[in-house]
């Protein structure tokens, strides 16, 4: 089973260019982030013309998450419990029914910037109720994965530049310790599990030339259960795809499990 998560940066602007990479890379699953579309008018068809089911927690102009799944979904929910005032449409899990089971989280992190302030407040709050979600998967004992655009860069190599995002919310010391705090409960972060060393981005800015430059960062990640874990194959980096015409400043990660 190949699972992608993506981050669009709005579904009118990709149009175009998801439905291409979807005929292209044909994952079974997808979690998008920041459709920024509200649920109503969210272009369901042109996914379920491909054979994908779609689920979506939108909101207007900002945030929103979805799950396109070639396969059943079941038990969708929407919004990271913890927090009932919370309106951010950031969260969105559901169980994939393969020939086992998966439960699957797509998840867009707050920013956090700037800092300090209560942008970064609320990121941090949102990570602790993360790691609580996290605790709960874990103690299912299924496979299981959260995925989706972290806005964390773990560590120094995960940059090109990493002085230059010393102070920025995606690099902060309390953001990555919130990371690690949820990875210690025993997650394997899947692209690292495959993939050591510097060079490997999943976001490039529009901005001076990033991408030419590639002058990126690595902020969309895959943390997996051990028993889902135990199920992959390979996980990798579609960094071609930010050269496409009307591109994200994001790309397609992937995982491909034993499902």
């Amino acid at each position: 089973m190949k699972i992608a998560t993506f981050n669009i940066n709005g579904i009118k602007a990709r149009a175009e260019a998801l439905p291409r990479w979807l005929d292209d890379a044909h994952p079974d699953v997808v979690l998008l982030q920041e459709i920024k579309s509200i649920d109503e008018n969210f272009p369901r068809e042109m996914f379920e013309e491909r054979g994908y089911n779609v689920e979506t927690h939108g909101q207007k102009s900002f945030n929103g998450v979805a799950i396109l799944s070639k396969l059943p979904l079941e038990d969708v929910s929407r919004g990271l419990p913890g927090d009932d005032t919370d309106e951010q449409a950031r969260w969105i899990e559901a169980t994939v029914i393969g020939e086992k089971a998966l439960r699957i989280c797509g998840l867009y992190l707050p920013n956090g910037n700037p800092v300090p302030g209560p942008k970064y407040d609320y990121k941090l709050a949102w990570m602790e109720r993360l790691y609580d979600r996290a605790r709960e998967l874990l103690a299912s004992e299924e496979p299981a994965l959260m995925a989706g655009d972290y806005n964390i860069i773990p560590q120094a190599e995960d940059a090109k530049r990493p002085d230059a995002w010393r102070e920025d919310a995606l690099f902060r010391p309390e953001s990555r310790m919130a990371f690690r705090k949820i990875l210690n409960l025993g997650f394997t972060e899947a692209f690292r599990a495959r993939t050591q060393g510097s060079g490997h981005y999943s976001f490039w800015d529009y901005q001076a030339g990033a991408w030419n430059k590639n002058d990126g960062i690595r902020i969309d990640h895959f943390l997996l259960t051990p028993q889902a874990a135990d199920l992959m194959r390979d996980c990798r980096i579609d960094s071609e795809i930010r050269g496409h015409e009307k591109p994200s400043d994001h790309v397609p990660v992937w995982v491909d499990l034993d499902l």
